[in-house]
């Protein structure tokens, strides 16, 4: 399987002018290509776009500079205009799995976030420093070993004006020994997931860095467009979401890194992250937490060392169910954070009773056909004629205590 390594690097001031030109150069080659595809009745082919917007335009006054820059990224740029007109394709056709892909864009000049892909004969190792063509020598922060020798090499800037440059490379499998046979994921805000073995991964606080992004920002809206001081608060603010960005990645590596190790099968829930952003007042909250991203990782990781990846359906009802004994308890207000089941007497916490239902849901053990759509029940405890036996649709009462902060279904 392939995998990314990225590196950071700090290329001197002739290196960023040299790497500004690159850019680009490439977003023209893109935006050109793209043009003709867009005039043309039937997609040229990639061989076609080549030489036309590479080929034969450094022969023209107006596209001679083209020539200034490596031949290599301009070449992989229409390549990869190839792959996102395969991609819009197969996605009309739903071959893609997935989202929606759209038509492919035109590169604008003012895009903050740049890069440009180097192949195989366009850069090489000297030593601890990396050369590529027409750039020069790079010296990255080697924070790991590649595990192979890499088939390609992307330079990239991104919004805060930092250079890093990305490796693909070829991983095999790694085999190591599990602690346990699966386990069930419930993920949240504030605990960002309750796992079904009990154990609780704590959310990062990012309140701190999201007020200072929130004063720069003020300050940003009363400063004129395209002066340099609104310049150097643009950077600032990029800086500061960068931040932000960092401390999310690092504890998603190191809590997925954790799981994917410990377990054979994980089990997550298919959350509707999209929908849950329309509340107002959990927006900010619930876009910081990166529980896709989450997924991904554990995604990759678990095809990495060997593991199998479950994802159940968002209709499954994992909070209306006791996880003992399957009686469906109806819906319960957020506010509520355990319940007592009168069902079989256990005290129930919300998080943590999701989260083993997760884990039933995903090894098999289905829910009611009528809420999860599937072909076999749970089966109760409890008998059908007991009064206290209420589903969401029968207006349950609910008597709450404040003291414990949990409440009685009957």
């Amino acid at each position: 399987m392939k995998a990314r390594y990225q590196y950071r690097i700090y290329p001197t001031d002739q290196q960023k002018q040299s790497l500004a030109q690159l850019f680009g150069c490439v977003r023209v080659v893109w935006n050109d290509a793209l043009a003709l595809c867009k005039q043309s009745e039937k997609k040229p082919k990639s061989s076609e776009l080549q030489k036309i917007v590479i080929t034969q335009a450094k022969l023209t006054l107006e596209r001679a500079w083209l020539s200034e820059v490596s031949n290599i990224p301009l070449q992989q740029s229409v390549a990869d205009l190839d792959v996102a007109f395969k991609n819009f394709f197969d996605s009309c056709k739903r071959k893609r799995k997935g989202r929606k892909v759209g038509y492919p864009k035109f590169k604008k000049r003012s895009q903050v976030s740049q890069s440009a892909r180097f192949r195989i004969g366009g850069f090489s190792f000297k030593g601890n420093n990396v050369y590529l063509a027409k750039i020069g020598i790079v010296n990255p922060i080697w924070s790991r070993n590649l595990p192979s020798e890499p088939s390609s090499v992307t330079v990239i800037k991104d919004c805060a004006e930092r250079y890093f440059l990305s490796f693909v490379v070829e991983v095999e499998p790694i085999q190591t020994e599990v602690k346990n046979p699966s386990i069930g994921i419930d993920l949240g805000i504030k605990t960002f997931a309750v796992m079904s073995n009990g154990e609780k991964a704590e959310s990062p606080s990012y309140k701190k860095l999201d007020q200072k992004v929130r004063k720069l920002q003020r300050k940003l809206a009363r400063q004129p467009k395209d002066s340099k001081r609104r310049n150097v608060t643009r950077i600032k603010i990029a800086k500061l979401h960068n931040r932000i960005a960092d401390t999310r990645k690092d504890f998603l590596h190191k809590l997925s890194t954790k799981i994917v190790n410990e377990n054979q099968v994980i089990i997550l829930e298919d959350l509707n992250v999209s929908g849950m952003v329309k509340n107002r007042k959990l927006s900010r909250a619930i876009s910081q937490q990166g529980w896709r991203e989450f997924r991904t990782l554990c995604e990759a990781k678990s095809e990495k060392f060997g593991r199998e990846f479950k994802v159940i359906s968002r209709w499954e009802p994992t909070s209306k169910i006791c996880s003992d004994c399957g009686f469906k308890w109806g819906k319960i207000d957020l506010s509520i954070r355990s319940v007592l089941c009168l069902n079989c007497g256990t005290e129930q916490d919300r998080d943590e009773n999701a989260s083993r239902n997760i884990e039933k849901v995903g090894m098999g053990n289905c829910h009611d056909y009528k809420w999860a759509q599937r072909d076999c029940k749970t089966t109760s405890v409890a008998e059908p004629c007991e009064a206290s036996r209420i589903t969401a649709d029968e207006n349950p009462v609910s008597i709450s205590n404040p003291e414990h902060n949990f409440v009685c279904i009957f």
